[in-house]
This record gives structure tokens, C-alpha cells and sequence, in this order.
């Protein structure tokens, strides 16, 4: 009854003002790898985060031994750990994460299994221009938001307002990695709604190089923005699928017309090149 009390405490403080949060190690063994550790933020509203052979495996279907892997909206690093043990220290992962709060726990996670994986840590958003933004959060200590005025839907309850650097992706990476590029096998967006604009940001080299995307559709989009979030993918050659089990890349369900993405509130889908 304390420890509820104390948490139901922390999350009206955190609400309200900031507060910054430290971590607490966490490990888990995988057959595979072994023992892998976890840096847990101890945000009162960050939910506990595991890491399991299941999502490697997944991670894995996608992006083989030694490629490369672009995480959009890494927050701690839940996502960008196990997709860096599935393509191993000779592949790597560019997790992008602009609010620094979070981003000192992802830096963190990056450090972590160093022998077995290769996570660069990037404290910045993808936007159309370099700059300076306001990104909303639902709570003031800045643990979910994104770059909410960019999405139709102002009725978000996210009235806590961060700046944050966001820099155009497309020449940063020409710039920083291009010759790394021809092994760009996965790309994941979760921006809030914002995924469409990032992937627009980004559509010569999704062009070029056909990587595989896993995105949000999220709960907050208007049909027109989930029919314009289906015409860009669709019309870069892909087939588009929804993800009925985020752990299985095999269960997942065709969607073969715009308005089908308006059959569920909230999803992740994924997309694969037509061959």
C-alpha cells in the first residue's frame, strides 16, 4: 500500500512540475545472447520495459547480421537494444530521440553491451529544416509527446510545452553516412502522428534504398491523414501491413486501400518492398 501511495505521489509531482528521473539496471537473458542489461527510466509514467528473444527475433526477420537500422522516436531505447542485438556488433542503429530528458536514459542504454551491440544515440528530431521546435507532452516532466501542431487533431490533452533541435534527416545523413546507406535494411518511425512528415523528409532514400518501415498509425489522425500516410508508403513501392502481434512479423494483415487504415484506432504497421 506504501509503494502505490508513493508512485500515485510521484506521478501528480511529475504532472504538475519537473522532475527529473534517474534509472535502475535491469537484466534479462535471452537464449541467444544471454544476459542483456537495461537501463529502466524511473519516470512515474514510463512503463516497465522488457527485452526478450521474441523481439529480437522479430527485429531480426527484418535487418540481417552487420545492417543498418534507423530508430525515429527511440525514446529509452526500448526498441533500438533489441534491434541492435539482431544485427550485431557490425550492424548498427542511428536512434534518434529529441527530448533530452529521455534522451540521457537512451545515451545510457547505448553504453550498456557494448561486445554485442553498436546503438548511436542522436539527440535531435527529423524535420524538414534544422532548428529549434515546440514539442507537447502530457505531463511536465516530459515523458510521451511529440510534434504535435504538425497533426490535425488539437484536442491531444499534451499541454506541456519542450524546445527541441530537429534537423533535416535526409542531408544528415548523406552527409554523415552515405556510404553506409546500401545497408539500410529497416527504418521505425513512432512520432506521435508525425511519422508521415518524417518519412516524407526522408522519401529519396526509402526511394533508393527500399528499406523496410515500421510505423504508427496513431490514435490521434484524421482519415485524411491516415489516407495521406497510405498513398506515400504505398506510392514508394510497398506492400503495407498491419501488425497483429508486435513480436511476430508474421502475423500481420494486408492493407491493400487507404481506407481500410481507418479500421482500427491505433496500430503499427509495416511495410515491405514489391519485388
Amino acid at each position: 500500500m506504501f509503494e502505490f501511495i508513493k508512485k500515485k505521489i510521484e506521478k501528480i509531482k511529475s504532472k504538475r512540475s519537473l522532475h527529473e528521473y534517474g534509472f535502475e539496471i535491469n537484466t534479462f537473458t535471452l537464449a541467444s545472447e544471454g544476459k542483456i542489461d537495461y537501463a529502466q527510466w524511473l519516470h512515474p509514467y514510463e512503463s516497465k520495459k522488457e527485452i526478450t528473444e521474441e523481439m529480437v527475433q522479430f527485429y531480426a526477420s527484418f535487418a540481417p547480421k552487420g545492417s543498418m537500422i534507423i530508430d525515429i522516436g527511440a525514446h529509452t531505447g526500448d526498441t533500438a537494444v533489441p534491434m541492435a542485438i539482431a544485427v550485431g556488433k557490425t550492424g548498427s542503429v542511428l536512434a534518434l530521440e529529441p527530448n533530452p530528458y529521455v534522451f540521457k536514459i537512451l545515451v545510457e542504454n547505448a553504453s550498456l553491451n557494448a561486445d554485442k551491440t553498436n546503438i548511436i544515440p542522436l539527440n535531435f528530431a527529423a524535420t524538414d529544416e534544422d532548428g529549434s521546435f515546440e514539442f507537447n507532452y502530457s505531463d511536465a516532466s516530459f515523458c510521451n509527446g511529440g510534434f504535435l501542431q504538425k497533426i490535425e487533431n488539437k484536442n491531444h490533452e499534451h499541454k506541456y510545452t519542450l524546445q527541441v533541435q530537429g534537423k533535416n534527416f535526409q542531408h544528415y545523413l548523406e552527409k554523415h553516412y552515405k556510404d553506409q546507406l546500401a545497408s539500410l535494411s529497416l527504418v521505425k518511425v513512432d512520432a506521435e502522428g508525425y511519422d508521415k512528415n518524417i518519412l516524407r523528409s526522408i522519401r529519396p532514400i526509402l526511394a533508393q534504398y527500399q528499406p523496410h518501415i515500421i510505423s504508427e498509425c496513431n490514435q490521434n489522425l484524421t482519415p485524411g491523414e491516415r489516407a495521406e500516410l497510405f498513398d506515400l508508403i504505398n506510392g514508394l513501392g510497398y506492400d503495407i501491413f498491419k501488425l497483429d502481434g508486435f513480436e511476430d512479423a508474421k502475423a500481420k494483415t494486408l492493407i491493400s486501400r487507404a481506407s481500410q487504415m481507418n479500421q482500427w484506432r491505433h496500430f503499427d504497421l509495416v511495410a515491405i518492398a514489391k519485388k
